[in-house]
């Protein structure tokens, strides 16, 4: 009798210990359960839909040339006084040297003059040559391939940069050539560019960039937009949801996509967190 109630009271106790476990466990995976189900609103980063201006672009490079040059050679010990010469400025007609026969050499335009030394033994170790440049308006000779010439036409804008300069400067086409070139199946055009500040100087290397077939378009960050496959979509944000939008792409410029239809000006897309966004999820903004 005693070892069948020490039994029983072992499987009591036995059947009380499973159930506080089974009980114990079934409470905290609900404790667990309510503390993690609900995530946090992904926090994103958005961009207003706006429109900007989209182009595409020729791309080349050309010298630097005064659009009006001359150059005076001139002996030495013909000269009276100083040579005044380094970084001057003359007007039309005025005296750039004064010189001992009366024969005084003047300015042909208004421009900037200069001195170019020669080295012995060339024409003479007296000789000097003096150049004068106009350079007001810079010209750029560019080539450009010929599958080009039907987009290739006189006005077409043009950014024209070099790395000495932290800006770009303003040109457009003048001219461009009636033939192609056999040999490089490129044909010729002339860039002017303003250089009313006198910045670009003859010789220079410069960077060129023919700008055509324009438009102003509502654009978004290239980060908003995700491509999968043939589809490319953006999230826009109403209130605080993102709703996926299928957009149709157009021009890319200066790290901006051009959208031809899918959403509206005005719109606030995601740029930065798209990765961490579903279709009517939750999110929350978090721009600077």
């Amino acid at each position: 009798m005693i070892k069948s109630s020490k039994l029983k009271a072992f499987l009591i106790i036995f059947v009380i210990a499973i159930f506080a476990i089974i009980v114990a466990r079934h409470f905290i995976g609900l404790h667990f359960k309510k503390k993690f189900s609900v995530r946090p609103a992904p926090g994103v980063i958005v961009s207003t839909v706006e429109k900007s201006l989209f182009y595409k672009s020729i791309e080349t490079f050309g010298t630097a040339i005064a659009q009006n040059s001359k150059i005076y050679r001139v002996q030495k010990d013909e000269i009276v006084g100083n040579l005044n010469i380094s970084n001057r400025f003359v007007k039309k007609d005025e005296i750039i040297i004064a010189l001992k026969d009366g024969k005084n050499i003047v300015a042909d335009f208004e421009g900037k003059i200069g001195k170019r030394e020669i080295a012995q033994g060339v024409l003479g170790s007296n000789s000097l040559i003096i150049t004068l440049d106009d350079l007001k308006k810079i010209v750029i000779d560019i080539k450009v391939p010929e599958n080009y010439v039907s987009i290739l036409k006189t006005g077409l804008k043009a950014e024209i940069k070099n790395s000495a300069f932290n800006k770009s400067f303003k040109g457009k086409v003048e001219s461009i050539s009636s033939r192609i070139d056999p040999s490089t199946r490129s044909i010729l055009a002339r860039i002017i560019v303003d250089n009313s500040n006198f910045e670009i100087i003859p010789g220079q290397l410069m960077t060129v960039k023919v700008i055509y077939d324009e438009i102003n378009q509502i654009g978004v960050p290239e980060s908003a937009v995700t491509i999968q496959g043939n589809t490319a979509f953006v999230y826009v944000v109403n209130v605080d949801t993102a709703e996926k939008k299928n957009i149709k792409m157009g021009k890319r410029n200066f790290g901006k996509v051009s959208i031809v239809s899918g959403i509206n000006e005005g719109d606030m897309v995601i740029s930065e967190g798209v990765s961490k966004v579903r279709n009517k999820a939750k999110v929350k903004i978090i721009n600077p």
